[in-house]
């Protein structure tokens, strides 16, 4: 095996510049070598996702770059006197992880009522549920909203969903409101009904639906857009300027932890929406605190997508730690896991037929995406049945065929329910879909509600890869939980937490999932000339494993322990 060096004079590193060792000498090498390594790992099994040198046991970093990949005796002559040497004793290096969609509401982890365990598969019954949002109530005034956050409806003790009539136990004094954590279900007390004046006689609106039993009576169940007259009437207490500030940078600081804790280096932040100035000046606080641990790439969306476009700010600016990409997810349609999102055929069981919820209409998506073309700025639909997929595509073409093909890399956040045709349509724009991480393993309670037949186009890694699409994946959380040791467990089984396999036929394999979840993720945010891969020259981010992912049972990669995780050569997280 021949290592791989960056052959450096001050300045190379930094411009990504890398060559191989073209019959130099490592002696010779480390004498213009410059600066020399200050660590180098050895004794380790590296997947370093490169075809050049896919697998080595040593690796060599010079500040925040990688300067070497190879053999321990290729490298070795390179350490100086002031080079840390690092012996693994046979850990796994893999490159850093990156989270191409989710929600780092780091915030909500630190003040919300959880009545759902945010990170792992847990039961809660109903009356922990309302014992928990008692407690909150108790120390809310009259009149304000208590929420809860992270429910999941097929993760309850009881059997059944929380209904408004366990809501209303919580208080007669306060609107409630309990939200799924795929965030497009929501269940409220008849408080929160009465305030928006929802009765049992008002009419579903366009992209929600307001669930009823079987004579006509209101559940509580509220589903995407429906829930906006609720929102617009229930507030929650009151904080002043000072007090939002306080936790949006100890909630981004929280996040941070939290990354790379499971071994996330990069993330995409999907924008707020309500704050999104404030979500930035967070992150950018707690960077100059020393406190970012990851890279963020923020998806705009509201008012600060329109600041960008009216002042020329394109997707790419910013820098290695922070930059814009593509907007927030332009949502299109409903929910996976939630059982809303847009289908070509109805729902089983459901009277009258029920095809799911569209909230965008075909001219609306064009016009934006016109816009964003225009404007440099990548676009991100979330779209999840195959309906919404294909006018997301559609909008796509149109607006490729205005304005003239680039490299522009669409995004489809979640692109769960696919077909050939639509995944020949999505190679031939180079889009970039963006899977569920996690689901394959954490909801798998969920998909009897779509059958075996469906779900073998669900979620199709396979598919996709096949076809040549560098699709990547997203945790989406709140909705599915961020590690991806989990996710790549899933995506090599299909097998969840309770046995059952859904979608054998998109199983993929170990390797194949590292590169979804690393080097796609790079190309997703064109920054493959930068990370995504253990190569000479890149960024020195990388996730070091107690197990080796391609070695353990397959039913066990989400057991293994993230020993360490650096980012820019540095130990952000050690066990």
């Amino acid at each position: 095996m021949a290592g791989s060096l960056a052959i450096t004079r001050r300045g190379f590193i930094g411009s990504g510049g890398a060559l191989g060792l073209a019959g130099i000498s490592p002696r010779a090498m480390a004498a213009i070598l410059d600066p020399a390594p200050t660590r180098i790992f050895k004794g380790a099994r590296i997947h370093t996702l490169d075809p050049a040198i896919p697998s080595a046991d040593a690796i060599a970093l010079a500040g925040s770059r990688i300067v070497g990949v190879g053999t321990w005796a290729e490298l070795k002559t390179l350490a100086s006197a002031g080079t840390e040497v690092i012996d693994l004793g046979g850990q796994t290096i893999v490159p850093g992880f990156n989270d191409c969609h989710l929600h780092a509401q780091g915030e909500m982890l630190l003040n919300a009522v959880f009545v759902g365990n945010p990170f792992e598969v847990e039961f809660y019954s109903i009356d922990r549920i309302v014992g928990l949002l008692k407690e909150r109530a108790a120390k809310t005034p009259p009149g304000k909203l208590v929420s809860g956050e992270f429910y999941d409806d097929t993760k309850i003790k009881d059997g059944r969903p929380v209904l408004m009539a366990d809501l209303d136990r919580v208080s007669t004094e306060h609107p409630v409101m309990i939200t799924h954590r795929g965030g497009h279900t929501f269940v409220v007390n008849s408080v929160a009904f009465k305030l928006a004046g929802i009765t049992r006689d008002t009419p579903d609106p366009f992209g929600g639906t307001y669930d009823r039993d079987a004579n006509g009576n209101l559940t509580g169940r509220v589903t995407d857009l429906a829930i906006e007259p609720i929102m617009a009437k229930t507030k929650e207490p009151d904080l002043t300027p000072e007090q939002k500030r306080a936790r949006a940078i100890a909630g981004a600081a929280k996040i941070s932890e939290e990354f790379v804790r499971y071994g996330l280096t990069s993330v995409c932040h999907s924008g707020q929406g309500l704050s999104p100035f404030d979500d930035v000046a967070a992150i950018q606080q707690i960077r100059r605190e020393g406190r970012l641990k990851h890279r963020v790439t923020y998806e705009p969306d509201s008012g600060f997508l329109d600041a960008m476009i009216a002042n020329g700010v394109r997707t790419g600016f910013g820098d290695e730690w922070i930059r814009i990409g593509a907007t927030s997810e332009q949502t299109a349609d409903g929910s996976f896991s939630e059982r809303t999102m847009s289908r070509s055929t109805p729902y089983p069981g459901r009277t009258p037929a029920y095809y799911g919820n569209l909230t965008m209409t075909q001219e609306a998506i064009d016009a934006l995406v016109e816009k964003l073309f225009r404007a440099g700025i990548q676009p991100n639909f979330h779209a999840n049945g195959d309906v919404a997929i294909a006018m997301v595509l559609s909008a796509y073409e149109k607006a490729t065929k205005l304005l003239g093909p680039a490299d522009r890399r669409p995004k489809i956040t979640h692109c769960t329910n696919v077909s050939p045709a639509l995944v020949a349509r999505i190679k031939a724009l180079g889009a970039v879909p963006a899977l569920f991480t996690s689901y394959a393993y954490y909801n798998a309670d969920k998909f009897h509600f779509y059958g075996a037949e469906m779900m073998e186009h669900m979620m199709a890694y396979r598919m996709l890869i096949d076809a040549g699409v560098a699709v990547c994946a997203g945790s989406d959380f709140q909705p599915g939980p961020f590690s991806p040791l989990m996710g790549l467990q899933g995506m090599v089984t299909r097998k969840g937490w309770n046995g059952e396999v859904w979608g054998a036929s998109q199983k993929i394999t170990v390797m194949e999932g590292l590169k979804v979840l690393s080097s796609n993720g790079a190309h997703a945010s064109f920054e493959e000339d930068l990370k995504g891969t253990l190569s000479p020259g890149k960024l020195a981010d990388m996730v070091i494993l107690d197990g080796d992912p391609a070695a353990v049972d397959p039913e066990k990669i989400k057991d293994i322990r993230v020993a360490q995780t650096i980012v820019g050569g540095e130990v952000r997280y050690k066990a």
